[in-house]
């Protein structure tokens, strides 16, 4: 399971013209699945995000957690993290996981992030065409995939 997360000032995601989800202040999180991720992926990665700290204290040290700043998390569903761009000009989505099994895992993502945070986490519609849009923060982007376990 692979992650984008980018700590926003603000984030939405629209479909057909309407908001599905938006935070003020708080992580983007761009989630893609694998065909070979399991529930233990799913809730390593909710745990890491949660409890992940860049946010700035009082002293301008990222030091602090989304939970710790009052902070939202915005998860959109994103297949194009799986890309392979090793043979050709168009990229393969070989590894990401068919819609049967991606579904239940983003789900299962999105409930074990919310009871490690405590507040509902918006979100946008899995396979659907999804604008985001976001003010990046810093800009602080980090990576983070369930098999590197970095």
């Amino acid at each position: 399971m692979r992650a984008l997360i980018q700590r926003s000032k603000n984030a939405s995601v629209t479909i057909a013209g309407e908001i599905a989800g938006q935070i003020t202040h708080g992580l983007t999180v761009l989630l893609g699945v694998e065909h070979d991720d399991v529930v233990d992926d799913a809730e390593w990665l909710a745990g890491k995000i949660a409890q992940m700290r860049i946010f700035s204290d009082a002293d301008g040290k990222m030091n602090l957690s989304v939970k710790e700043v009052c902070g939202g998390v915005l998860v959109v569903s994103q297949f194009t993290l799986h890309a392979s761009t090793k043979k050709g000009n168009r990229p393969s989505f070989i590894r990401a996981a068919r819609p049967e099994q991606a579904i239940p895992l983003y789900e299962h993502f999105i409930t074990a992030l919310e009871k490690e945070l405590g507040v509902p986490v918006p979100r946008g519609t899995f396979g659907a065409d999804m604008q985001v849009a976001l003010i990046n923060d810093g800009p602080v982007t980090i990576w983070m995939d369930s098999r590197a376990k970095e």
